[in-house]
């Protein structure tokens, strides 16, 4: 841990904001993540678009001094680390790895960081509703050769002093764990590796986004260390009547609607008991809005507001406390994913207000527990 926190709080962290040759070639000349941004519009009555970047403005990422900028302003606010996105598509193929070369390579800014692997295909409809399903670049697990070459460019990263480690191992985190077709063997692979080039091992997280479906010790038997439970849909899967469904499926079809639900509501099953075990790490979830990337067809959280993302704050709190420091582990989603309505960054409506509700309910919780 690089300082005496109350929460590891590793905030993921989208690298999608500078241009390059494929999204050049896919999408339009000079896209980025703020393309779609800058075209949102309201959707409804009361639908908060467009969002508007306020401190940061519409930076880009080729800039050093925005990453700087950044990552004093996480620090300043109580998150640990930037969890980039990490995009490693088989046989050496990459994109989006400018940033986290550079900011490897440079050693600035001096502010700790780990990988999550996207491990999932690109098709046109990815970043653009009106696409199709063309695919654009295939996910691929060519076996045992190219697992090594993925683990020797990552290797400076993981021996770099800012890479965040659990356990003395370094935090790695993969998007889709059951699409890894060898995924023990994978494992194995990585950590043997790691230990021949000087590491205790990896520290392997899987993401679960199907969590009334998806077991966490199932991943642990594989070689997981522990698993991430982003709930972000659980209320649609566990307590929305089939009913119901039924009639917001034949709402959304009749008036062209994306599927609007209330953060209020949908808030309450982000984080469960569950939490409590010291393999799972919950996921705090500001805000989220779709609309951006897919219009009408996406999802969007309403009414999301920092006093409603500050009752989210206490109940993962009061859900972690008890564990190690060391493992006190929330995964936040996100810093900056201003696509799918889901950052923390500053905006032209609420500020910093996010940020600094984040910062006060983490601190407020832990000093109200260490005096009792």
């Amino acid at each position: 841990m690089s300082k005496d926190r109350n929460i590891r709080l590793l905030a993921l962290y989208l690298p999608q904001y500078y241009p390059f040759a494929e999204n050049n070639r896919w999408w339009g000349q000079g896209f980025t993540e703020w393309t779609n941004v800058g075209k949102a519009r309201p959707l409804f009555r009361g639908h908060y678009q467009p969002k508007v970047p306020a401190d940061l403005g519409y930076y880009d990422l080729r800039l050093p001094e925005i990453r700087q900028e950044q990552a004093d302003m996480a620090d300043e606010y109580g998150i640990e680390a930037f969890c980039y996105w990490h995009y490693w598509f088989g046989n050496g193929r990459m994109l989006l790895e400018r940033v986290f070369e550079e900011v490897v390579d440079s050693g600035k800014p001096d502010f700790p960081f780990c990988l999550a692997w996207a491990n999932h295909s690109w098709e046109k409809k990815l970043f653009d509703k009106s696409g199709d399903n063309t695919l654009l670049i295939k996910q691929e697990y060519p076996g045992t050769e190219d697992h090594t070459a993925h683990f020797y460019y990552l290797l400076k990263a993981f021996k770099d002093k800012r890479y965040v480690r659990v356990n003395n191992k370094p935090f790695f985190m993969i998007f889709n764990p059951d699409e890894i077709p060898d995924i023990e063997q994978f494992i194995d692979l990585w950590n043997k590796l790691a230990r021949e080039n000087g590491l205790e091992g990896i520290h392997f997280v899987a993401q679960l986004r199907e969590c009334t479906l998806q077991k966490p010790e199932d991943y642990l038997k594989k070689g997981f260390n522990a698993v991430n439970m982003d709930r972000k849909k659980d209320f649609y899967n566990q307590h929305i009547s089939f009913q119901y469904k039924v009639y917001l499926k034949l709402f959304r079809t009749f008036y062209r609607m994306p599927n609007v639900i209330d953060y209020a509501f949908a808030s309450r099953y982000f984080t469960t008991d569950e939490d409590k075990d010291i393999h799972i790490y919950p996921t705090l979830i500001p805000n989220w809005d779709h609309s951006p990337r897919s219009k009408n067809s996406g999802f969007i959280l309403k009414n999301s507001t920092p006093g409603l993302f500050a009752k989210h704050i206490r109940e993962v709190c009061e859900n972690v406390k008890d564990k190690p420091e060391e493992e006190r582990i929330v995964i936040v989603k996100s810093w900056n994913e201003w696509g799918e309505g889901n950052y923390l960054e500053p905006d032209l409506k609420y500020g910093r207000q996010f940020l600094e509700t984040l910062k006060r309910t983490i601190d407020d919780f832990f000093n109200e527990e260490r005096h009792e």
